[in-house]
């Protein structure tokens, strides 16, 4: 499963993230040692303003994605919670290299943990994150490492879902088949039941029509004999 680009836009604004806070982080060794920082503070100044883009194109992105319905609403909260991280630390980058942070010792908790420094003054923390203990003692390599293979295993449970998802399908599709068969089985049966009951009713007028004739010949026969009977017994000799 391709990476979704979106993700990939992030993954690079985090790396430009990362490379400008250690590029401040020598910034501020160089003003400690009595370097002359001017060309490294022209890196810092355009890799700030690329920084400002890049996490403006994620927020754009983002809104497409959520206005099209193509993410789930926890994956969009998720990837705004990521946009908010960022836009944090480029505030807190930017507040570094203006000044407004102190920097106590060059080492790699400044990039990655907080406290106070031995000059008393706050120590620079452009990620504004605590370090939690799964990346206590890793490298940033180690830490995209792991990143990417929590990344692998999500994209590995989307793959699953998606299989459930589509499989249900299917299964609702067989299901709207069979229904529309067994109305139509219905429906032939329904019609078959209309045409007998019509039959029915015919056979019992007919039957009706023929007890009536029988009634009527029974009664004339009965009439016949008896108008018989009359004349016979008036012509017969007394």
């Amino acid at each position: 499963m391709s990476q979704d680009p979106w993700l990939q836009n992030y993954d690079a604004t985090c790396r430009l993230a990362q490379e400008t806070a250690e590029n401040i982080h020598e910034r501020n060794r160089q003003q400690r040692t009595g370097g002359n920082p001017a060309k490294i503070n022209m890196t810092l100044r355009a890799s700030l303003q690329k920084l400002k883009q890049n996490i403006a194109q994620l927020k754009e992105g983002l809104l497409r994605a959520s206005s099209s319905r193509r993410l789930m609403q926890s994956e969009a909260d998720r990837r705004q919670n990521l946009i908010d991280d960022l836009l944090t630390r480029e505030k807190q980058l930017n507040a570094t290299l203006k000044g407004d942070f102190m920097e106590s010792e060059p080492s790699r908790s400044m990039l990655m943990g907080s406290g106070a420094g031995s000059s008393g003054g706050v120590v620079a923390n452009p990620w504004l994150v605590n370090e939690s203990e799964e990346t206590t003692g890793l490298t940033f390599g180690q830490i995209k490492q792991q990143q990417q293979r929590i990344i692998e295993v999500q994209d590995a449970g989307l793959d699953a879902l998606a299989a459930v998802i589509s499989r249900q399908k299917i299964m609702g599709q067989d299901i709207g088949n069979e229904l529309e068969e067994q109305n139509e089985i219905i429906d032939d049966l329904t019609h078959l039941v209309d045409k007998t009951d019509d039959r029915i009713r015919n056979e019992t007028r007919r039957v009706k029509l023929v007890e009536t004739k029988s009634t009527s010949c029974g009664m004339l026969v009965v009439i016949v004999l008896l108008l018989i009977a009359i004349v016979v017994i008036a012509v017969w000799p007394v």
